[in-house]
């Protein structure tokens, strides 16, 4: 891919194991990325790709957001990769399910919960879609005022990640 790469936002995937979420979540969303001709279609690899190589400016708001998020008494990524430590995860997102062509990723908390859809949808007529979808669900108010504080950071990362994995043909490196 080139440095032209787009990354487009979809309506959520009606196809996605995580379609029952849509309804009651508090935020939903969906971006979606070309897969390159050719690419390694295993969805664990483009996970990994997505998600397991953030850039530089993401691992300084996420140390903000470690900090912040101890006032409000959320899990930081460290405590969140720790519990999860004997469970399957890239970074520190559980994986909760997989097939061929989709990954769910998430995590309940007392404040809010959250799933991530990475989804591979294939055409016979054009490209191939790797689709990222969210949908979170909050439990209480801090977790609603959490979600509107990361909401503008959220859209960010996920476009960031999905653009910089597909510049590199979705290769873990």
């Amino acid at each position: 891919m080139t440095s032209s790469t787009i990354v487009t936002e979809r309506d959520p995937p009606t196809q996605s194991r995580l379609s029952d979420w849509y309804g009651h979540a508090d935020l939903v969303d969906s971006f979606a990325a070309q897969l390159p001709q050719g690419a390694d279609t295993n969805i664990r690899s483009i996970a990994q790709a997505i998600l397991g190589q953030p850039a530089p400016w993401f691992k300084v708001l996420l140390s903000i957001r470690d900090r912040v998020v101890r006032l409000f008494g959320l899990q930081t990524s460290a405590e969140l990769r720790n519990a999860n430590a004997e469970g399957e995860r890239i970074d520190f997102f559980p994986i909760l399910s997989a097939d061929d062509n989709e990954l769910i990723l998430g995590e309940d908390d007392q404040h809010l919960n959250f799933r991530i859809s990475l989804l591979l949808q294939r055409s016979a007529s054009g490209p191939d879609l790797v689709l990222a979808t969210t949908a979170v669900r909050c439990n209480n108010r801090v977790g609603r005022i959490y979600l509107a504080a990361i909401k503008p950071f959220h859209w960010a990362v996920v476009r960031s990640n999905l653009r910089r994995a597909a510049k590199t043909g979705f290769i873990v490196r």
